[in-house]
C-alpha cells in the first residue's frame, strides 16, 4: 500500500477531506492501484514546532 504523508501546518477538516480524495485520485490514475490501498496521512504542525531559517513560524508572524 503506498503511503502519502502531508507534513504541514493544520487545515480544516473540509480541506483534509479534499486533499485525501483528490491526492487518492491522482495516485491511483498515475499507478493503476484501487483507490482502497493508498493511504494518505496528516501530519499537522503547530508554528511554535517549525523554524525556517532558524527562526520559529510563530515568531515569524509576528513581524
Amino acid at each position: 500500500m503506498p503511503t502519502i504523508t502531508y507534513d504541514g501546518p493544520a487545515l480544516p477538516l473540509e480541506n483534509k477531506r479534499t486533499a485525501a480524495k483528490e491526492i487518492t485520485d491522482t495516485i491511483s490514475k498515475a499507478t493503476k492501484l484501487d483507490p482502497s490501498n493508498i493511504v494518505v496521512i496528516f501530519k499537522e504542525n503547530a508554528p511554535e514546532n517549525v523554524a525556517v531559517g532558524g527562526k520559529l513560524i510563530v515568531d515569524r508572524k509576528k513581524a
